[in-house]
């Protein structure tokens, strides 16, 4: 059982970011409620990645403040509360499912039935001692998710988790998210792909930097008059006008 979370796992307030000489975030507010998936939603290239980089507290921020779990972002407390899987993952290619999962579980000294909990919640038991590199690209995501999990951390954030898998693979994904968040975990997944939307509790959409909406995707679809998703974000950005 997971320990209780504050109604709001994520805070973000005035945050300002550059990078290389460009602004990325111009003082951002938002919100993240515990206990939910949101999908963090936009084009490539709109600030998904630096915000997540934020969050987790690996990026040089210029001004704002960014609170997780009631701490300031990155602070040694929030070490065994928060994972955090990045775009390429983390794991050995040349190393077997469970040993890529044993070599995390040592350094964040978890015992050895985490391990096979982890390997299990992801449902990589029948593949536990192959090698990652003879994995496929969906069987490689969550290998680097069972490492994530190491620990039962209350926030998940995921960044472009989906990214290059075929159909099938992604709606896997998104079954094991939607068990997780039933666990009682948050979990912040970012995404290029629109329609993945459809499978978050809320959703914050980002362009250039900036929050447009922040609803639920029903919300969403209302505002815009449309029963499309992928058009009610078209209609937002082109009621925004240029950014």
């Amino acid at each position: 059982m997971l320990a209780a979370m504050t109604a709001t796992a994520i805070e973000v307030r005035g945050l300002r970011v550059e990078r290389g000489g460009r602004l990325v975030l111009p003082e951002l507010d938002l919100d993240v409620a515990a206990g939910r998936i949101t999908g963090l939603v936009g084009p490539s290239g709109g600030g998904k990645s630096t915000l997540i980089r934020a969050i987790v507290g690996v990026q040089v921020v210029a001004a704002g403040s960014v609170t997780v779990l009631g701490e300031p972002a990155g602070t040694a407390a929030l070490r065994s509360r928060v994972a955090y899987v990045t775009q390429s993952g983390s794991v050995y290619r040349d190393l077997t499912v469970a040993d890529n999962v044993a070599y995390s579980a040592r350094i964040l000294g978890a015992a050895r039935a985490d391990v096979e909990r982890a390997i299990a919640t992801v449902d990589l038991t029948a593949v536990t001692g192959r090698r990652v590199g003879n994995l496929s690209g969906g069987q490689q995501h969550r290998v680097s998710l069972a490492c994530a999990l190491l620990g039962a951390p209350e926030l998940l954030v995921l960044d472009e988790p989906t990214v290059g898998l075929d159909p099938l693979l992604r709606r896997d994904l998104w079954g094991l998210f939607g068990r997780l968040r039933d666990e009682g975990r948050t979990l912040l997944v970012s995404t290029h792909v629109l329609d993945e939307a459809n499978n978050c509790d809320a959703v914050l959409l980002l362009r250039d930097g900036r929050i447009l909406a922040a609803e639920t995707p029903e919300a969403l679809r209302r505002d815009a008059g449309t029963d499309d998703l992928d058009e009610a974000f078209l209609r937002l950005i082109e009621r925004e006008g240029p950014a």
